[in-house]
């Protein structure tokens, strides 16, 4: 049978939104600034798509592996891996940095890496970068192959490094962390988790400024789960175009972190860091559209593919390369 008005139900909603007018709103910001980074085999460009930082944690004590790759050959194979996974570079450490620990020994972190980098000299041909708060560990592991140096501390536990990075001309990465990371997750979070993160990151540049590190070398990082609540990491993420105002590409990791696991957490248990990759997906997703252009990840083949995705958002030509 014809119908010549409309039901009631249309009627009611008719009715409820007829004050409502379209506004068209500010568009997204998903263009990001492209950068070069010089390293010592090629030049890294950021920001036509996003790199892929594969995590290798060669310590006994690690948050999201337990240790499974504190063996050399181990750590070597997962290394190799992640490159046919996808990884566009490798982030090698041997210091546990994760809440609560207290720090490993010079000798001992390089007793950690050192074999890893001489066993993967010859064979990986992705760029490897050393996690490391000592200017000694920085400069060995450059001698061993590594090319770009990412220190946790921002420059505060050793300015050295920044002096190391200089004179190699390596690319230098500099994270924000609030406090050390003994205490840093029952220290008082800070009231304004943008302004202290952004003051943080301007003193580290600063610093590496002043040690003759170019401005074209410096790569951010707002440290996500270093210092901050877990409302806070998340206000981070939504807050990064900000970050990305202060002029210096931008290096984020949430990979299985804290915060996830209590976002996902079941029957009042948090998740375990191998049930997380689902919550990291979507912070890297997150990330990418605001702006980051290397994302820190253990979970490689997973998050290469919402990489690839994500980036379709970002980048008009990669999606006309689909056709």
């Amino acid at each position: 049978m014809d119908r010549t008005g409309p039901s009631p139900s249309e009627s009611r909603f008719e009715r409820q939104t007829s004050h409502l007018r379209y506004t068209p709103g500010a568009p997204m910001a998903l263009r990001r600034k492209i950068f070069r980074l010089k390293l010592r085999s090629r030049t890294l460009a950021l920001g036509e798509r996003t790199l892929v930082m594969g995590v290798l944690n060669v310590t006994p004590d690690s948050f999201s592996d337990g240790g499974q790759f504190f063996d050399r050959e181990h750590a070597i194979e997962h290394a190799l891996a992640m490159e046919a996974a996808g990884a566009d570079l490798l982030d090698v450490g041997g210091e546990s940095t994760r809440p609560g620990s207290s720090g490993t020994p010079a000798k001992e972190e390089l007793a950690r890496v050192l074999p890893v980098l001489h066993g993967l000299r010859d064979r990986l041909k992705i760029p490897i970068s050393i996690d490391t708060q000592k200017f000694e560990v920085a400069e060995a592991a450059l001698d061993a192959g590594a090319e770009i140096i990412n220190d946790v501390s921002g420059l505060k536990n050793d300015p050295r490094i920044a002096e190391v990075a200089a004179s190699s001309g390596v690319p230098l990465i500099v994270m924000h962390m609030r406090g050390e990371p003994r205490t840093m997750q029952k220290g008082k979070f800070a009231r304004d988790v943008l302004r202290d993160v952004i003051s943080g990151l301007r003193k580290s540049v600063s610093i590496a400024r002043k040690a003759s590190v170019l401005k074209s070398q410096i790569v951010l990082d707002p440290g996500i789960g270093f210092g901050k609540s877990f409302a806070q990491n998340y206000e981070l993420l939504e807050k990064l175009p900000r970050l990305a105002k202060l002029g210096y590409p931008l290096l984020v990791g949430t990979s299985r972190k804290g915060f996830l696991g209590t976002t996902l957490a079941r029957n009042g248990k948090p998740a375990p860091p191998q049930d997380r990759i689902g919550g990291t997906a979507a912070t890297i997703t997150v990330s990418i559209l605001n702006g980051a252009h290397i994302v820190r990840v253990h979970d490689v083949p997973e998050m290469v593919q919402v990489v690839r995705v994500a980036d379709c958002l970002v980048n008009p030509h990669l999606r006309r390369r689909l056709h």
